[in-house]
């Protein structure tokens, strides 16, 4: 679990190395490198003239010190995230992404429908709430403190109380 630490926002451009100030847009990213997933933010200047290439993004605002902190990632955007994950086969990824899972079944977006086996592996499937849909998702039989420590790590990259 240790390969999967995401470094908090720095309040700075990654791209040009600029403060972000308060109350200053800026596009938080997570962007995969050859040590796995990263959190990078980027001023709308730089994002908008490079156009970085990122694994998923959010736009965002600097909030002022001590100003309450807000939730920037709505259910949509967790969702999405959600399903371009659902190629992913590195373990860290497939972790990620089964945590997502029981996140999203405990906002009620995603319900269990039921679980099946492929080999030695189990896979639940889940009904998007509202669709029809099914999605797919390996239960890689985490324990209780991989789950926390998933969480908050979740929650610390999206700035987002989950």
């Amino acid at each position: 679990m240790s390969e999967w630490e995401i470094t908090k926002p720095l309040g700075q451009c990654y791209g040009t190395e600029r403060k972000i100030e308060y109350g200053e847009e800026y596009f938080a990213a997570l962007v995969e490198t050859e040590e796995g997933l990263q959190r990078r933010d980027f001023c709308a200047e730089y994002w908008e003239s490079e156009k970085p290439d990122v694994f998923c993004y959010w736009k965002t605002r600097l909030p002022e010190p001590g100003q309450k902190k807000q939730l920037f990632v709505d259910d949509q955007m967790l969702m999405a995230f959600f399903d371009r994950l659902e190629k992913e086969t590195e373990q860290e990824k497939i972790n990620f992404r089964f945590v997502l899972a029981l996140i999203l079944m405990r906002k009620r977006i995603l319900k269990y429908d039921e679980t099946k086996n492929d080999g030695d592996q189990e896979i639940w499937c889940l009904r998007v709430v509202g669709e029809k849909q099914i999605v797919e998702v390996i239960n890689p039989h985490l324990d209780e403190e991989q789950i926390e420590l998933l969480s908050s790590q979740i929650g610390e990259i999206l700035q987002a109380d989950l």
